[in-house]
C-alpha cells in the first residue's frame, strides 16, 4: 500500500503545542458495522452527559477501498480525526512512518495504563523503540467453526469431529467432499489480498510453533518446521480438492457449500440461528490440546492521531471507552472480545449467559498479532505472493516459496 509522507512531526513523541494537555471538543471515527456503531453512540452519549465541554463528534470511516487507506490519506491531508477506533495492528507502523500517530507514553501513565488494561498481550502492541502508538483494544481470536448437520451427512461424529491434527483434519474433510455433504471442506479466501493469511496460515502457524509471531527480532519465523508444516497441511488441502482454489462470490459457510470456516467470535451473532454449529481450535500437526493452543488475535486497536488539537480530552476519552464498564458494554454489543486481562474474571455474568463464548474467551488469552515492524504491509504482501502461487495454485516448491519470501521479509524488516 504506497501511503505518502506528511509533513507532521514524526510520532508525535513531543509535546512542543502542548497538544497533549489541551482539552476541549474533538471527533472520533468508528467501524462501520452496526453492532460498533450502538456501542459507539452509547459510549459517546454517555461521555458527553458527564463533559458537555468537552464535546465528542463521532461518525463512521468514511468509505474507501480499506479503512486503512482512508486512514493514510487523512494523516497525509492533516485532517485526520482524534480517535480511530479501527486501527489495524498491521498499519501502525506505516502510519507512525507517516507521523500521523502519538505515543501514548507521552500522557502521565499512558504505558501504565495500557499494561495494567491488557497485561502481558500488551507487549505484543509496542512499537520497536518501545513506545506504545495504539491502545490493544479488541480481538476476535479466530477459531474453526463447523456445521454439524454437514458432519453428519458427511458419517461424522458432529459433536466431536476429529479435526485436532492435520491427518484428522485431512481425513474428515475428504469424507465431507467425498461424500458430496458440500462442495469444499473450507473454503479461505484463495486471492492475494495481503490481509488474506491471517485467515488460512497465519492461525495455524501461531498454533504450530507455540505462538510466534511472523517476524521476530527482525526475521522472519515461517522459513522453519512449524511454518514448511502448515504450508504443507494447507497445499494439500487444495492439491487434492478439499479446498477451492476458486473464490467464492459470498459466504460459503453461511451458505453451506463450506463445512468450516475460520471465523471470529463475531460469528456467533451472524450464524448462531442459521447454522447448526460447533467451535475446535484450529489443528496442530500433533493435536495440541486446546487450553494450550494459540491463534491469530485479529484485533482491531485505538490510535490518537497527530492532528488532533485537543489531545488531553482524546486521551482521557480513549482511557474512558477502554473502562471496564465500556468494554463490558463492547462485549455485550458485539461480541468481540476486550483485550483485557482476566476477560472471563471480569465478566462472569456474561459468560455464565452466553456460554457459546466461553471458548473465545479462553482462547483470547492466547493470541498471536502481527507483528510491529517497518514495512508491515509490505511484508505480509510478499509472504502472501509467494504463498499463493506456490501453496494454493501448486506453481513450484512451497519450501523454495518459504525460503523466498523469507529473504523478502528479513530485507523488508531491516528498513527503517
Amino acid at each position: 500500500m504506497a501511503l505518502g509522507l506528511t509533513a507532521a512531526c514524526g510520532g508525535g513523541s513531543g509535546d512542543s503545542d502542548g497538544a497533549t494537555s489541551a482539552k476541549g471538543p474533538i471527533k472520533v471515527w468508528l467501524s462501520n458495522n452496526p453492532e460498533e456503531i450502538a456501542w459507539g453512540k452509547q459510549m459517546v452519549t454517555a461521555w458527553n452527559a458527564e463533559n458537555p465541554d468537552e464535546k465528542v463528534t463521532a461518525q463512521e470511516i468514511p468509505a474507501g477501498k480499506t479503512s486503512e487507506e482512508v486512514i493514510g490519506a487523512a494523516i497525509t491531508a492533516g485532517n485526520a480525526p482524534c480517535l480511530v477506533f479501527n486501527t489495524s495492528p498491521a498499519a501502525v507502523p506505516q502510519f507512525e512512518k507517516q507521523g500521523g500517530l502519538v505515543a501514548l507514553d507521552s500522557f502521565k501513565g499512558g504505558a501504565e495504563y495500557i499494561e495494567s488494561r491488557s497485561g502481558d498481550v500488551a507487549e505484543q502492541y509496542q512499537s520497536p523503540d518501545g513506545k506504545y502508538f495504539q491502545v490493544p483494544w479488541k480481538s476476535n481470536p479466530v477459531m474453526i467453526f463447523y456445521n454439524k448437520d454437514i458432519m453428519k451427512k458427511a458419517g461424522v461424529d458432529a459433536e466431536n469431529p476429529p479435526l485436532a491434527t492435520y491427518d484428522e483434519f485431512l481425513a474428515t474433510s475428504k469424507k465431507i467432499v467425498d461424500s458430496d455433504a458440500a462442495e469444499a471442506a473450507i473454503w479461505p479466501a484463495p486471492s492475494s489480498e495481503f490481509f488474506q493469511s491471517w485467515f488460512d496460515f497465519y492461525p495455524l502457524f501461531a498454533a504450530e510453533s507455540g505462538g510466534k509471531q511472523l517476524v521476530e527480532d527482525g526475521a522472519a519465523t515461517f522459513d522453519s518446521e512449524a511454518g514448511k508444516s502448515v504450508a504443507g497441511f494447507w497445499s494439500t488441502m487444495y492439491k487434492d480438492g478439499l479446498a477451492q482454489k476458486e473464490k467464492y462470490n459470498g459466504d460459503s459457510f453461511a451458505d453451506q457449500k463450506a463445512a468450516m470456516s475460520i471465523v471470529g467470535p463475531w460469528a456467533v451473532a451472524v450464524y448462531g440461528d442459521k447454522v447448526n454449529w460447533g467451535a475446535v481450535p484450529v489443528p496442530t500437526s500433533a493435536g495440541t490440546p486446546a487450553e494450550e493452543t494459540h491463534t491469530f488475535s485479529d484485533a482491531k486497536n485505538i490510535g490518537l492521531y497527530s492532528a488532533c488539537k485537543n489531545q488531553g480530552t482524546a486521551f482521557e476519552v480513549l482511557k474512558f471507552a477502554t473502562s471496564e464498564e465500556q468494554d463490558g458494554k463492547l462485549l455485550e454489543l458485539t461480541g468481540q472480545m476486550p483485550l483485557r486481562d482476566d476477560l472471563q474474571g471480569t465478566y462472569p455474568d456474561y459468560f455464565q449467559e452466553k456460554p457459546e463464548y466461553e471458548a473465545f474467551a479462553d482462547q483470547a488469552s492466547r493470541t498471536v498479532e502481527v507483528p510491529n515492524v517497518p514495512n508491515s504491509i509490505e511484508i505480509w504482501q510478499e509472504f502472501r505472493d509467494e504463498y499463493t502461487a506456490s501453496v494454493i495454485f501448486g506453481d513450484g516448491s512451497v519450501e523454495d516459496a518459504l525460503a523466498a519470501a523469507a529473504d523478502k521479509v528479513n530485507d523488508l524488516a531491516g528498513q527503517s
